[in-house]
């Protein structure tokens, strides 16, 4: 890796809607309204091979896409009873463009470990934005090689991953030259059930996260064969008569792993949390 790697940021710009939207407040769902979830996620997004001014050709399709995905382009609101609503006010999203001086191949292509540096990857607003205003916010940064990243932070409460995936489906075929999203999108945040008796908790109520200053993050990367996989399948069969998925089993037995590698004591409870797709049951329920 380049050790003087350095990243220059050449614009900043609000894109927004090419044409008028609706000018409404909408409602979010219950989930969307767990305190959990108002946050920003971020992601990176390699592209070895690039188009001429990528952050030109990609801030033009955003400006199409939004369009259609006019909520994305609005800002997060408040009801009175505490609940996350979205004004669609067409102020857009924020747009930074930026160069690297080196190659995508000398910074590995961002495969793990991250280089220490990847936050200027990232998209750093204008002082005069607020960032937790914002619902998307994107960084497009060419590297000499001519391929680029563009550095993502979405609003988890607007979008999953499969929407924003959508979303930025819609921009690239925007991109390529189509005059419409080949799925149009729908709001039916309706559909999603309200359990009883839920109360909303305002973001001034939220409570301050630890910083946990001497928290480190390792990261291991590991091969399981196929045939690992079905040799402990079929030993949990044999001792329980159940069946496990592929996830399951992995989950389990990293799971194992981990909790044995720090030593806890014998009865300490231990929880396991990992992110799911709720979409598929919420259609067999309704």
């Amino acid at each position: 890796m380049n050790s003087s790697f350095s990243v220059v940021k050449t614009s900043k710009s609000m894109i927004k809607p090419a044409k008028p939207t609706p000018q409404t407040t909408l409602n979010l769902s219950a989930i969307d309204n767990l305190p959990g979830l108002r946050c920003k996620v971020r992601t990176y997004h390699v592209y070895s091979m690039g188009v001429h001014e990528p952050g030109k050709v990609i801030g033009e399709a955003i400006s199409k896409a939004l369009v259609h995905y006019y909520p994305i382009a609005g800002r997060l609101i408040e009801s009175k009873q505490g609940k996350l609503q979205i004004n669609c006010t067409g102020d857009g999203v924020f747009l930074a463009e930026a160069f690297a001086n080196c190659t995508l191949e000398q910074v590995n292509y961002l495969s793990h470990p991250l280089f220490p540096t990847h936050h200027q990857l990232l998209p750093d607003p204008s002082p005069d934005l607020d960032p937790t205003d914002i619902l998307v916010l994107i960084q497009v940064t060419e590297f000499d090689c001519g391929g680029f990243v563009m550095g993502l932070e979405f609003c988890h409460s607007i979008c999953d991953g499969l929407g924003a995936a959508q979303f930025f489906k819609s921009v690239a075929e925007f991109a390529r030259g189509l005059t419409a999203p080949m799925v149009t999108p729908v709001w039916l945040r309706e559909a999603i059930p309200t359990p009883p008796n839920l109360s909303y908790t305002s973001s001034s109520e939220l409570p301050q996260l630890p910083i946990l200053t001497t928290y480190k993050l390792e990261q291991l990367t590991i091969d399981i064969s196929m045939e690992q996989i079905g040799m402990f399948k079929n030993k949990y069969y044999n001792l329980t008569g159940q069946r496990c998925s592929m996830f399951e089993f992995l989950a389990a037995k990293v799971w194992q792993c981990r909790t044995r590698a720090i030593n806890l004591e014998s009865d300490e409870e231990v929880k396991l949390v990992f992110f799911a797709n709720e979409f598929q049951r919420l259609k067999l329920l309704t």
